[in-house]
């Protein structure tokens, strides 16, 4: 009886353990942006105060708003300040260069050499 109790103990264990190493990736399309704000106004956070502007956005999801300054096949760059990186092929239907976009996507960090905000997971909303 007493190994019964240990192989359950064990067990809620490594189930726990699982759980707790593997969660769910998170589903952008989904969740709601928690903060929205143009490209200008994160970016100008970032430059000024860059530790705690960090804290403050780091694995959120946010919505950034601007005029589209470049385009790639799998990303764009909002007002030269913004990176977002998209998980699916971008149409040029969808998105042309100089237009106004609301983009939402995780913030993943802030570039200090390039002087970029970086988001992935993005889509246009």
């Amino acid at each position: 009886m007493k190994k019964f109790w240990i192989l359950t103990a064990v067990a809620f264990l490594v189930v726990l353990g699982y759980s707790y190493l593997y969660k769910d990736h998170q589903n952008i399309e989904v969740e709601a942006a928690e903060i929205s704000l143009s490209a200008q106004q994160i970016h100008s956070e970032l430059s000024h105060e860059p530790l705690t502007s960090i804290n403050t956005y780091e694995n959120k999801v946010i919505e950034i708003y601007g005029f589209v300054s470049e385009i790639s096949e799998t990303a764009i760059t909002i007002d030269d300040r913004v990176f977002c990186q998209f998980s699916k092929l971008i149409s040029q239907q969808e998105i042309a260069l100089h237009s106004k976009v609301t983009i939402k996507g995780r913030f993943i960090g802030y570039d200090n050499l390039l002087e970029k905000v970086r988001l992935d997971q993005c889509i246009i909303n």
